[in-house]
């Protein structure tokens, strides 16, 4: 063991010596793998970050949720047939009534439905602001988080109270704090609201909701603000029970669905059943071929980057040719002559991987401030990193770590 920690010491000291001798050299041979490192762990840590975020919002969604919309999520791109989709009924308040009372796999059912209001507190307006009209389920299948004050109650969805939850954002526009909102009255289309309650404060959503700028009332309330069948967004929500595949709700849904829309066997369905489970799917195959293309940038880099430092070990063993074979004369084993090349080369490496992973981390501070995400840098990212240096390290220093092993003693003492 003491053997192993004496050759480990002696190689990390030969290391920082080539680079206190040799500085230009040894930066400019290490540069391949500092940028290598760079490439893959800024493109893994980036692409791992915004899926942690899109993933995160699409757990948002619904878990385990069917939504029963005219439009199908899953078709995308500039042949998607609108028109095809737009020409579908809408799904409407007394559809949602009437899955619930019929569908086994699901106890939670929720009708949403959004227009753009204008909200007003004493002289000041907000304009086109999201209004979210919901029934009793939303909240228990949307992961709702309440600041302050309360959510819709019970009474509230069944009278159609003027009420309202706010989402932080526009509390903050209308009142400058948005902890004071609570119990303020304020003007929804022209019709006065109580906020009962206020969103804690989200961030900026890329596929979910966005909570911070909304407002959400009863359906029966928005019912009497906007006309219902001129609504910008309507879908009925559908959550698998506890045990039960989406798979299987899909089933039982578009049967339902076919029997509400008196659809005979031969027609088509004028509805989409969009399963929330597929978007994670179809999440984690796009970002996996991000990473692909950022293995094969970074690839390149790693690849002249190894030559580079194979190249130093080269020149290294030719300067130190003389003190091989003084070491091989007074008893040191070829083992340990290669042992001590191989690890000088991994520590060369892991001084490039520092450095790019120090580049990343800096980049990352300065890129999270201009993101609408937290650019996160995890540790199995940072162990990968420094495991491909080591690696990197051994194989580049392999050929010249042999060849100094091999050395004749006597040969090596008179080379000068």
């Amino acid at each position: 063991m003491l053997k192993l920690l004496s050759i480990l010491w002696n190689s990390f000291k030969m290391a920082m010596q080539e680079l206190k001798v040799n500085k230009l050299r040894t930066f400019l041979s290490l540069f391949g793998i500092t940028i290598g490192i760079f490439c893959i762990i800024g493109v893994l840590a980036t692409v791992d970050s915004l899926q942690r975020k899109i993933q995160g919002e699409i757990k948002e969604l619904g878990t385990n949720t069917i939504w029963i919309d005219k439009f199908d999520y899953s078709e995308n791109g500039p042949n998607y047939p609108y028109w095809k989709y737009e020409k579908r009924p809408m799904m409407k308040y007394k559809d949602m009534q009437y899955i619930k009372s019929v569908v086994k796999q699901s106890d939670n059912v929720s009708y949403f439905i959004i227009n753009a209001a204008n909200v007003s507190f004493s002289s000041y307006t907000l304009q086109n602001v999201s209004t979210y009209g919901v029934s009793e389920d939303f909240s228990k299948i949307q992961d709702l988080k309440i600041a302050s004050g309360r959510y819709l109650s019970e009474a509230d969805f069944e009278r159609g109270t003027p009420c309202c939850v706010i989402g932080y954002t526009n509390a903050e526009k209308l009142f400058g704090e948005a902890e004071v909102s609570v119990g303020k009255q304020v003007l929804v289309n022209g019709h006065q609201a109580t906020i009962v309650g206020l969103l804690e404060k989200q961030g900026k959503s890329m596929v979910g909701f966005e909570y911070d700028d909304c407002v959400i009332i009863s359906y029966k309330f928005f019912s009497n603000l906007f006309d219902p069948e001129k609504a910008l967004q309507n879908e009925v929500m559908s959550q698998a029970n506890e045990g039960i595949a989406t798979e299987s709700l899909t089933d039982e849904l578009r049967g339902i669905m076919r029997q509400l829309r008196r659809l005979n066997p031969k027609q088509q369905d004028n509805f989409s059943l969009n399963d929330i489970k597929q978007f994670s799917q179809a999440t984690d195959q796009f970002f996996a071929q991000v990473n692909l293309g950022g293995w094969a940038i970074a690839g390149l880099s790693l690849i002249v980057g190894a030559f580079g430092v194979a190249n130093i070990m080269f020149v290294t063993v030719r300067e130190r040719t003389s003190q091989i074979g003084l070491k091989k004369a007074i008893g040191a084993k070829n083992s340990t002559i290669l042992t001590e090349f191989l690890l000088e080369s991994a520590f060369l490496c892991l001084l490039g991987g520092l450095t790019g992973l120090l580049l990343v981390w800096i980049l990352s501070l300065a890129l999270t401030t201009v993101l609408p995400f937290a650019i996160y840098i995890a540790p199995n990212i940072i162990f990968l990193a420094l495991g491909i240096c080591v690696v990197l390290g051994i194989l580049s220093g392999i050929i010249p770590a042999t060849i100094a092993a091999r050395m004749n003693p006597v040969d090596a003492i008179r080379t000068r």
